[in-house]
């Protein structure tokens, strides 16, 4: 895993959809760009039902073709500009997925529910002052 200087502009990502890309790769691949970031993937969105969002987690090793409710090739360019909000937004609006994105505080991971009008690079830098 490569270690990212937090200090040097964070580069773009582009994540292609496709159907037999594991969810688990969207996962990795958030995390080494953002490492005091992560996000989860669910079945629902969080805001259908009272359901606790663990038990609607989608096991990771699934495809997405398995998961998403809108079938359509694509992709979602994640750059460090973009808001947590608008980021949740598109995965849900273009893909069907429902995901949730938390920093890290420390040893425990918050949802960013609050802030998720913060850039994903202000919420990473957030979470590196936190856990430091």
């Amino acid at each position: 895993m490569n270690i990212i200087n937090l200090l040097e502009p964070i580069s773009t990502m582009k994540i292609t959809i496709n159907d037999s890309q594991k969810i688990f790769e969207i996962i990795e691949k958030f995390s080494q760009l953002f490492p005091y970031l992560k996000v989860d993937f669910f079945s629902n969105p969080s805001h259908s039902n009272n359901t606790s969002k663990r038990n609607l987690v989608i096991y990771t090793n699934k495809t997405l073709g398995e998961c998403r409710t809108v079938q359509k090739k694509g992709s979602i360019l994640i750059t460090p500009y973009m808001t947590v909000r608008e980021l949740e937004a598109e995965f849900n609006d273009i893909f069907g997925l429902s995901m949730q994105v938390y920093r890290k505080s420390g040893k425990i991971w918050l949802e960013t529910t609050v802030t998720d009008s913060w850039t994903l690079e202000e919420q990473n830098k957030q979470g590196q002052a936190l856990s430091s």
